[in-house]
């Protein structure tokens, strides 16, 4: 008996929409992670990049938990000496909260190659607007946290 690994043309990639809004961002994260993976699928490969396309709206309304609006720092190093800049969840939210979505969900995916490919295709607006009708999106419903 051999291992089925599906071909090119047999991977089927939908496209789904995911509203943000009043969820908890690791919550909301690990789930869009899974469905850029294509762990959802029967067909699921490790090796393979099988996920589905997603795109996340309401980004400015993620919600944390405890304190980390005013302890979770976000850095960004420039490669020079006194390069780092350090800013807290609260101040990286008001200026691009699509970044703090976008990096949580990112960081989950593989390094290398094949999480790039995967990466790719993820996209996060801050509204509830988005340019990928012509692709008839899904509504994707996430479990919400207590």
């Amino acid at each position: 008996m051999n291992t089925y690994l599906p071909k090119e043309g047999e991977i089927v990639k939908k496209w789904f929409v995911v509203d943000a809004n009043g969820q908890v961002l690791g919550r909301l994260a690990t789930q869009v992670a899974t469905i850029l993976r294509g762990k959802h699928k029967e067909v699921y490969t490790p090796f393979l990049d099988l996920g589905d396309h997603v795109i996340v709206l309401n980004a400015a309304k993620i919600r944390f938990t405890g304190n980390k609006l005013e302890k979770k720092m976000y850095r960004s190093y420039s490669g020079y000496p006194g390069g780092l800049k350090e800013k807290t969840a609260r101040i990286q939210s008001a200026e691009h909260p699509e970044r703090i979505v976008e990096d949580a969900i990112l960081g989950m995916l593989p390094r290398g190659k094949l999480g790039r490919a995967m990466g790719k295709k993820l996209m996060v607006y801050v509204d509830d607007k988005h340019p990928h009708q012509a692709q008839k999106p899904q509504i994707l419903q996430l479990e919400k946290a207590k």
